[in-house]
């Protein structure tokens, strides 16, 4: 094992919460080791899209990396529709409602970590390694995945059940500006979301996640791309205009997961290292990112005494995190199991409960502000 005493923090993981962490714990002048996997091999072009909520954005510019993403990489949700499984289920948010700048940021995926790996390249403290380096250092944050094989030699328990459904995505353009508008469809027992995109085409394009069970969705990933379109125009109803597919579709299996312990000496998860959240509300990402936000403020408000690694000082981020974790993941499972019954008095009160929402004023500040990281 290669133990350096130039060291403060080795980072396995460089995805965007690897990344960003490595970018905010530099700024506090701590030497820093990134251990990055190397490259994939160039394939099918990156579709994933990520919504954040104003706390992810406000991390990223702290970084001076939000200023750095293309104009058409990110796009501002100024409105959400969401729709249940039956007529007259429907709930709606606006930015304008809630007095906020937006109501998310819809960003793309490859552009957001290119932006993020741009600025380790200058980033002082920071220095690049293979993930086979035996790194020594008084902390190790581990950033890898919710398959993280670190995880997995510490011996942490990781508890992850799967649903049994894989999230379909790919990149759409519709004959219709999409003004801002996210769109997302309760079907039961299916889940579907339109996040409106600039990519590949400006004010048309949306990103597309669509859960479903496994045996749909292997039929719908078989389908050639005009029967899929078909299939997805009756999923909307034309609620966003013509859809047509502007990309190549990709999917992976859906579950929920949480470690038993996210901290313990010398070490600490984040992102889907700690906890797994279905994507139905977008999420996944902002989850790390505030796994960053308050590791690094634990950090850097340590006692000048105590060492990096010290086991209290990073029960203070575990017990931080709890909370927020923990309500995140039983909003989603909930929801899910909530809309994913057929029954029909069960799809009668859901969709109710959505029209219920909807005229709740300060119902609906409270969600958009869990949302929101507000």
């Amino acid at each position: 094992m290669n133990s350096d005493s130039s060291i403060d923090v080795c980072i396995r993981g460089a995805g965007a919460v690897g990344a960003s962490l490595a970018l905010a714990l530099s700024r506090q002048g701590l030497r820093v080791v990134l251990q990055a996997a190397a490259p994939a091999p160039a394939g099918q072009p990156d579709v994933r899209a990520y919504a954040l909520n104003a706390a992810s954005v406000a991390l990223l510019r702290s970084l001076k990396v939000w200023e750095a993403l293309p104009p058409d990489a990110v796009t501002p949700v100024h409105d959400m529709q969401i729709a249940g499984d039956a007529r007259p289920g429907a709930l709606s948010f606006s930015a304008w409602e809630q007095a906020v700048e937006a109501l998310a940021w819809i960003v793309d995926a490859a552009a957001l970590e290119a932006a993020l790996h741009t600025a380790l390249r200058f980033a002082p403290h920071v220095r690049m390694a293979a993930p086979e380096e035996s790194i020594a250092a008084p902390l190790t944050a581990l950033c890898e995945g919710k398959h993280s094989a670190t995880r997995q030699r510490l011996g942490i328990e990781f508890e992850m059940h799967w649903y049994g459904q894989r999230a379909i995505a790919a990149r759409l353009t519709s004959d219709r500006p999409h003004h801002g508008t996210a769109r997302q469809w309760f079907r039961s027992p299916d889940v579907l979301a339109l996040l409106p995109f600039d990519r590949p085409q400006p004010h048309t394009s949306y990103g597309l996640v669509w859960s479903l069970p496994e045996a749909r969705a292997g039929e719908l990933l078989a389908l050639p791309a005009p029967d899929f379109e078909a299939a997805l125009n009756d999923a909307t109803g034309g609620a966003a205009g013509r859809l047509a597919l502007g990309s190549e579709r990709a999917a992976w299996p859906l579950g929920i997961g949480q470690a038993r312990r996210v901290a313990g000496p010398g070490w600490a998860l984040l992102g889907d290292s700690a906890h797994v959240v279905h994507p139905l509300a977008g999420q996944g990402l902002n989850l790390g990112l505030a796994d960053v936000q308050v590791l690094a403020e634990t950090l850097a408000a340590r006692e000048p005494w105590r060492a990096l690694g010290d086991e209290r000082l990073l029960s203070r981020y575990a017990r931080r995190r709890l909370g927020p974790t923990s309500a995140m993941a039983t909003v989603t499972d909930g929801l899910l199991h909530l809309f994913a019954p057929p029954t029909p008095w069960l799809r009668e009160l859901r969709n109710r409960g959505l029209n219920l929402v909807d005229h709740l004023p300060r119902a609906k500040r409270w969600l958009a502000g869990r949302a929101l990281g507000l």
